[in-house]
């Protein structure tokens, strides 16, 4: 389906409708819930002018053809399942692009792979407040893409992992930069930083391997060829490692009534392990499973 150009008055938008135009063919959910955030924004900041009244109604028919189009799919008619499936991408993105950096194979895919993490996660707002772990996979995710964009638009090696500022408790300016949120450049066959977005193009090999990376494409399709993520190391987001509480007697919890909202946290917990679990992180899947227990067993989130 052909949309309108958008206006510059809905430029706020202009990303999630870039992102949703690239998942289209290949990962109709991100492209359905991308396109949803955009119109609910879009319906926030219009003046009603014609030119965004035309836009938003094609987002609007687009919508309400594609869930009559996937009726049966769970992850566009039920917002529970819809947040997993998009919990589980973003960080698919997310992790394959950490990966990548950190063993400094940089790229414009890796840019791009970060930067569509972060504005996934922008989209992952449509169903409440973000998780801890998820404003900080956020975060970085964009300070990374605009940090590598920026050291390999001015012939720059970047660091790969995270940095810091002495002293500061911050990553540093998050900002992403016009020419990523805008254009969403990617890698290309000869590796011009300047060259333009070809989401099917595979990732440069890097001099100190000795077989082709997979493409980000293929990561995606195939969970299985994304190389383990890195459990040593701090993670990307700093966040402080689970202590288990005391052991919690079954007669405590006889009575503890658990809330929908506390069981839909705990169901989540439970699929971040599973996703966790699908890369062999075996430390993130046991502290998200121990979360679930204990809500479950005393009602508190810790």
């Amino acid at each position: 389906m052909a949309f309108p150009p958008c206006p510059p008055s809905l430029k706020q938008i202009q990303h999630f409708l870039k992102i949703a135009q690239e998942h289209d063919d290949r990962e109709i959910v991100v492209a359905y819930w991308s396109r949803l955030y955009a119109l609910q924004i879009g319906l926030k900041i219009s003046a009603q002018q014609p030119d965004e009244t035309s836009l938003l109604l094609a987002i609007m028919d687009w919508l309400e053809t594609v869930k009559k189009e996937n009726s049966n799919n769970e992850a566009i008619t039920n917002e529970v399942a819809a947040l997993a499936h998009l919990e589980n991408y973003a960080l698919k993105l997310f992790l394959y692009a950490d990966k990548q950096d950190r063993e400094s194979n940089f790229g414009k895919n890796v840019v791009k792979a970060f930067y569509s993490s972060g504005v996934i996660y922008d989209i992952l707002q449509t169903f409440g407040e973000l998780s801890e772990e998820a404003l900080g996979n956020r975060k970085y995710a964009k300070w990374k893409a605009a940090y590598i964009h920026n050291c390999l638009k001015n012939g720059e090696t970047p660091i790969p992992g995270p940095m810091r500022e002495e002293g500061d408790d911050e990553e540093t300016n998050t900002t992403i930069p016009t020419d990523i949120r805008d254009n969403s450049p990617d890698i290309t066959a000869n590796g011009d930083p300047n060259a333009a977005y070809d989401p099917n193009l595979e990732l440069i090999e890097p001099p100190s391997t000795d077989s082709a990376l997979p493409t980000a494409e293929e990561i995606l399709n195939n969970p299985n060829k994304l190389p383990s993520p890195p459990v040593e190391e701090e993670k990307p987001g700093g966040f402080e490692p689970f202590v288990p509480p005391e052991h919690v007697s079954s007669a405590q919890v006889v009575d503890l009534q658990i809330t929908p909202e506390q069981m839909i946290k705990a169901q989540k917990y439970c699929k971040y392990a599973g996703s966790a679990l699908n890369y062999d992180d075996v430390k993130t899947a046991i502290e998200n499973l121990q979360k679930a227990l204990t809500l479950l067993t005393t009602g508190q989130d810790v």
